[in-house]
């Protein structure tokens, strides 16, 4: 088991990361760091004598915590940066239609269910919206209502906006 990782190495994690209890000062299952925060590895140590574990400094959040080293990636491996997470809230920008029929109204509130982050056309979502599951490109959506620009149609295509249950 040897780390993958080195002292100072700069580094990304690749999954949020929530606070299970050993983060001092906040509440367990608080969000600690987004997914794709940079930071520098610190120590390299084990937990259970078969996991890698490196204590990563994540310089803007201003915060040491432990990472597994499956949760991160090297500075200079393939990153695409999306917009939203998996359970963020989300809101329609535009009508959103299959065939011509709007099946979602401008504004409508679901919830990102997956990140396509290598959907043809750039970043799309797996999203929750109620009575439906669509994926949506990222332009499609905003983080809250009043955010929406003027009313606009789009119609599906074949990796947008289609219906998958």
């Amino acid at each position: 088991m040897r780390p993958r990782f080195d002292y100072g190495d700069e580094v990304r994690v690749i999954r949020n990361v929530r606070n299970d209890g050993t983060y001092p000062g906040m509440v367990i299952g608080q969000l600690l760091l987004r997914r794709g925060s940079v930071g520098h590895v610190r120590d390299i140590g084990t937990f259970l004598q078969d996991q890698i574990i490196y204590t990563v400094h994540f310089v803007e959040q201003d915060r040491v915590i432990g990472c597994r080293e499956e949760e991160l990636i090297s500075i200079s491996d393939h990153w695409v940066p999306s917009r939203f997470e998996f359970r963020d809230r989300v809101y329609a920008r535009l009508a959103l239609a299959i065939g011509g029929e709007v099946i979602v109204e401008r504004g409508t509130r679901g919830e990102v269910m997956r990140v396509l982050r290598d959907a043809p056309g750039g970043v799309a979502y797996e999203v929750n919206f109620p009575g439906r599951m669509l994926q949506v490109p990222e332009g499609a959506l905003d983080g809250e209502a009043e955010d929406a620009d003027e009313p606009q149609d789009v119609a599906a295509d074949a990796g947008h906006g289609c219906q998958l249950g």
